[in-house]
C-alpha cells in the first residue's frame, strides 16, 4: 500500500501573491513585453483543424476491435482531447478573437468542447479566471485539492488512483468548494454537447462514442501530459508555489508549461510565452523548473513527502469579487 505521507495539512501562508509584483518588476524593465499582449487568431484555425482530426478518427475506429479501439484511443485520441482542453484555456483567456469579442470566444469555446464529450468550456473559465485572481484561495481556487483529497490519498498506492481518477475530481470539487449559480450559456454548452454526443452515436456508432469519452477519461487521467496538473502549482520545493517546465510536450499543449511566464502574464497568449522567458531570462532561468512531466508525476506517486496537501492555501480577504 505504501507508506503514509509525512505532510498533515496544506502550507498557509499569508502574503501576496508573487506573480503580481514579479509582472510589475519585468514591465518596468521590458515594457516592450506589453506589444506580446495581443490576440492569436490562428487559434482559430488550428483549433478548427484538431476537431476535424478528431471527427475523421470517429470514423476510423467505429469498425475496430474493442482492444485496438482502447489502445488508439490512448495512443492518439486521449493526447488529442488533452491538448483541446488546453485550447480552451487559450480560448478562456479570450485569446482567439481578443478581449473585445468576448462572447465570441464563448461560442468557441463550446465549439472547440465537442470531441471532449464532456460540457466544460463555460465552467472551465468561469473557475480559471477566479484562480489567477486568487491563486491558493481557501474556497474560492477550485484547482486546490479537498481536505479529504489531502487526508486519503495519502500512501503510494492511493497516490496513483487519485492521478488516475484526476479528471473526475476537476470536475466535481467544484461543487463542494465554491459552487456557483448556472449561467444561460453553462446551459448551452450542456445541450449542445448532448446533441453532439447524441449524432456521433447514430452516425458513427457506440465505439466512436465510447472512443470520444475514454479519450477524454484516460487522457485527463494516468497520461504524460497530465504531469501539467502535478508540475504547475504541487509544492516540490518549499516556498515555490509555482513551476514552469520547458519539455518537447509543449508542443502539443499550447506553451502551457511556461508556467510562470503565464501567471505572470495571463494576458500574453500561449505561442509567445517563450519570448516572455527570452526577453527577461534573468527572472526566470533561475526558478526551479521541469524537463519530464512523466517525472513529475513518478515523483509525485512515490516520494512519501508529497501528497495532494503539498499546496500552499491563503485565507481570502473577504472582498473578493468572482467571475
Amino acid at each position: 500500500m505504501g507508506s503514509r505521507v509525512s505532510r498533515e495539512e496544506f502550507e498557509w501562508v499569508y502574503t501576496d501573491q508573487p506573480h503580481a509584483n514579479r509582472r510589475q518588476e519585468i514591465l518596468a524593465k521590458y515594457p516592450e513585453i506589453k506589444a506580446l499582449m495581443k490576440p492569436d487568431p490562428n487559434l482559430i484555425w488550428i483549433i478548427t483543424g484538431m476537431i476535424l482530426i478528431q471527427l475523421a478518427s470517429f470514423y476510423l475506429v467505429k469498425d475496430l476491435d474493442w482492444k485496438w479501439l482502447l489502445f488508439w484511443c490512448y495512443a492518439f485520441g486521449s493526447c488529442l482531447n488533452h491538448s483541446m482542453t488546453l485550447a480552451i484555456h487559450e480560448v478562456s483567456h479570450n485569446f482567439p478573437f481578443g478581449h473585445h469579442k468576448a462572447l465570441w470566444n464563448r461560442w468557441f469555446g463550446i465549439f472547440a468542447n465537442l470531441p471532449l464529450g464532456v460540457p466544460y468550456s463555460i465552467s472551465f473559465k468561469r473557475y480559471h479566471m477566479d484562480h489567477h485572481r486568487f491563486l491558493g484561495a481557501d474556497g474560492i481556487d477550485v484547482d486546490i485539492p479537498t481536505d479529504f483529497e489531502g487526508w486519503f490519498f495519502c500512501t503510494t498506492f492511493r497516490k496513483l488512483v487519485w492521478v488516475i481518477l484526476q479528471p473526475l475530481f476537476y470536475a466535481f470539487r467544484p461543487l463542494f468548494i465554491n459552487p456557483k449559480p448556472v449561467t444561460y450559456l453553462e446551459i448551452i454548452n450542456t445541450a449542445v454537447q448532448i446533441v453532439f454526443n447524441i449524432i456521433v452515436y447514430y452516425v458513427f456508432g457506440i465505439k466512436s462514442l465510447v472512443y470520444m469519452l475514454a479519450a477524454t477519461l484516460l487522457g485527463l487521467g494516468l497520461h504524460p501530459i497530465s504531469g501539467h496538473f502535478i508540475a504547475e502549482h504541487y509544492m516540490f520545493l518549499k516556498g515555490h508555489e509555482t513551476y514552469s517546465y520547458y519539455g518537447p510536450l509543449n508542443l502539443l499543449t499550447f506553451n502551457v508549461g511556461y508556467h510562470n511566464e503565464h501567471h505572470d502574464f495571463p494576458n500574453v497568449p500561449g505561442k509567445n510565452l517563450p519570448l516572455v522567458r527570452k526577453i527577461a531570462a534573468e527572472y526566470y532561468d533561475n526558478l526551479p523548473h521541469y524537463n519530464s512531466w512523466f517525472k513529475v508525476l513518478y515523483d509525485f506517486v512515490m516520494d512519501d513527502t508529497i501528497s495532494p496537501y503539498s499546496r500552499i492555501k491563503r485565507p481570502p480577504k473577504g472582498n473578493e469579487v468572482l467571475e
